[in-house]
C-alpha cells in the first residue's frame, strides 16, 4: 500500500529540483501526478521517468502567475484522473538582483511576487473547488525558513514573498478546516538544487551560507520531498495551519556554530 494510493496530486515546478524529486516520490507512493512546469521539456522528461518506473503522470506547461494556465492545470488533473486531492505549490524564483531594500529593482520585486506569492494564491484558488468536489484534500505551500527570520544575505523580495505564503496558508487552513481541506507550509533551509548551485557558484558566498547551518551541510531535495509527502498524506490528518521547518537547525541557532 502506498501512502498516496487513489490520490491525484499536482506539483508545480516539478520539472527539476525539489519538485521533480517529489513528483517521482509521490508517484511511487501511488499518486497520479500532474507534473507542472514552465519548461515543457523538463515536465515531459519528468513524466517519462515516472512512467518508466511504473507510475502515472501527465505533463502540463504552466506559468504559475497566469490564472488561465493555472486553471487549465487543475482542469487537466480532473479530466484525466477524475479529481484532485493534493496540491504541492513548489514553483518559485530567486533572481540574482534580489538584494536589499535599496538594491532590489521594482521590476524584480514585482516578478518575485507574481510567481512566489500570487502563483501560490492562484494555485489554491483553482484547486479548492476541485478538492471540495473530490471530498477534501491537502495543500502544501513552499515557504522558507526566511519566512520566520531575516536572511543572512539580503534577498528582500524573496523573503517578503515567502512570509506572505506563510500567512496566507494559515488563513486558508482556518477557512477550510471544517470542509475537509488541510493547508500547511513547508519551510526548507538551503537545499542542494540547480538554483542554489547557480546562486552560490562563488565558493566564498557558498561558505557564508553554509556556516549558518548547525547540521553542517545543505539539505537534499529528497529530504524536502519526504516532508511534503508527510503533509500531503493522511498521516498528517490532524495537521493544518502549521509550518513544517526542515532547515538543518538554522532557525534554532542564536550564534554561528564553530
Amino acid at each position: 500500500m502506498g501512502r498516496l494510493d487513489d490520490k491525484v496530486a499536482i506539483i508545480t515546478g516539478a520539472g527539476s529540483g525539489i519538485g521533480r524529486v517529489a513528483a517521482s516520490l509521490f508517484a511511487s507512493e501511488g499518486a497520479a501526478v500532474v507534473v507542472a512546469d514552465v519548461v515543457a521539456d523538463h515536465a515531459a522528461s519528468a513524466v517519462a521517468d515516472i512512467e518508466a518506473s511504473g507510475g502515472r503522470a501527465i505533463a502540463v506547461t504552466v506559468d504559475v502567475s497566469d490564472e488561465a494556465q493555472i486553471q487549465a492545470m487543475v482542469d487537466a488533473a480532473v479530466s484525466t484522473y477524475g479529481g484532485l486531492h493534493v496540491l504541492f505549490n513548489n514553483a518559485g524564483i530567486f533572481p540574482d538582483d534580489d538584494g536589499g531594500v535599496l538594491d532590489t529593482p521594482p521590476e524584480t520585486w514585482a516578478r518575485v511576487m507574481e510567481v512566489n506569492l500570487k502563483g501560490v494564491w492562484l494555485g489554491c484558488r483553482a484547486a479548492v473547488p476541485a478538492m471540495l468536489t473530490s471530498g477534501g484534500g491537502s495543500i502544501v505551500n513552499v515557504a522558507s525558513f526566511v519566512a520566520l527570520m531575516g536572511a543572512a544575505t539580503a534577498q528582500l523580495a524573496y523573503t517578503a514573498s515567502k512570509g506572505g505564503v506563510l500567512a496566507m496558508t494559515r488563513e486558508l487552513a482556518v477557512e477550510y478546516a471544517r470542509k475537509g481541506i488541510r493547508a500547511n507550509s513547508l519551510c526548507p533551509g538551503p537545499i542542494e538544487t540547480p538554483l542554489l548551485a547557480e546562486l552560490l557558484a562563488d565558493p566564498a558566498r557558498r561558505e557564508r551560507r553554509l556556516v549558518h547551518i548547525p547540521i553542517g551541510r545543505f539539505g537534499r531535495p529528497e529530504e524536502i520531498a519526504k516532508a511534503a509527502l508527510f503533509l500531503a498524506s493522511d498521516e498528517s490528518s490532524f495537521v493544518t495551519g502549521s509550518a513544517l521547518v526542515v532547515d538543518g537547525g538554522i532557525t534554532a541557532a542564536y550564534v554561528t556554530p564553530e
